[in-house]
């Protein structure tokens, strides 16, 4: 199914991200708690790509296993950074063959080692590009772009950033998922921004249980998220507690989901980390909510 069709559907449902391993030898562990995840039949799942294309081809496996065995509708990441055309045409061309229909077009990470090199002559410098590329080359995908509710690193403020995602949606995206956030109130006020300023598309918003203490700071890393103070107060109180820091961040997490669930949002996309049993527990939090 497009999950552009899955998003205009008023049913509530949860979605989860998982990426593939880095090297053969973590793989059957990681394709254990990827598959465990997709027997809970969340509404899609969603596979990363890993920075600069590492683990492209498990991408592509586990998104294939997670479709054909489990039913689930896959979403298969493809990044653009430090790639040529010919490599990106080959990796559009294998998920089409694969059966994969949805497609989340993102530039990637730039890894201190690519910032570290001359970019001038990159095929690809923004993920406008490969959004352009997979729509010419697929015209059936379901391509998705990702968002920032508290602006792109690299954005000089909002309204530039929301100029580029605007672009990015007029060049073929048909829905969006945002990067993590971690107080709902910016994702509501980036919503009736966005939607000023005529974007449209389904916007899936994207939360991270934060369940140890040092995912913290890697989370602040990655997005710039803002932390509220509830939420510091939360690590600071149960961060030395593994047990206890998990226990609460499911708790929070599963709360911005209910607010969210409750402001008329009808779908929700879950930072899973590989994890069945936080994964679990969250749709068990939600098991009466979640219901037809």
């Amino acid at each position: 199914m497009r999950i552009s069709e899955l998003l205009q559907q008023p049913r509530r449902s949860l979605s989860f991200e998982v990426f593939p391993p880095k090297s053969s030898t973590v793989f059957s562990s990681i394709q254990k708690a990827t598959f465990a995840i997709a027997e809970l039949k969340p509404s899609f799942i969603s596979v990363t790509y890993g920075a600069g294309g590492g683990t492209s081809a498990y991408t592509l496996e586990m998104a294939r296993e997670i479709q054909g065995r489990y039913s689930v509708p896959a979403l298969a990441h493809l990044t653009c950074v430090s790639s040529s055309r010919e490599t990106v045409a080959a990796r559009i061309r294998e998920i089409r063959e694969a059966g994969i229909e949805n497609i989340m077009a993102l530039r990637g990470d730039l890894t201190p080692e690519l910032e570290a090199k001359d970019r001038s002559q990159w095929c690809y410098h923004h993920a406008v590009e490969l959004v352009r590329e997979i729509r010419a080359a697929a015209p059936e995908a379901c391509i998705g772009g990702a968002c920032y509710p508290e602006v792109h690193p690299e954005s000089a403020n909002q309204r530039e950033d929301i100029a580029h995602l605007k672009e990015k949606v007029e060049a073929g995206c048909d829905f969006l998922t945002t990067q993590m956030f971690f107080d709902n109130n910016l994702f509501y006020n980036f919503l009736y921004k966005i939607r000023e300023a005529g974007i449209l598309v389904p916007v899936l918003p994207g939360i991270m249980p934060i369940t140890k203490a040092t995912q913290v700071a890697r989370a602040i890393r990655l997005s710039g998220s803002f932390m509220p103070q509830r939420f510091k107060s939360l690590v600071d109180c149960f961060g030395e507690d593994p047990e206890a820091m998990q226990q609460a961040g499911i708790a929070y997490a599963t709360d911005q989901i209910i607010d969210l669930f409750a402001n008329g949002i009808h779908h929700v996309h879950v930072y899973s980390m590989n994890n069945p049993a936080v994964a679990a527990k969250i749709l068990d939090n939600l098991s009466r909510i979640l219901e037809p």
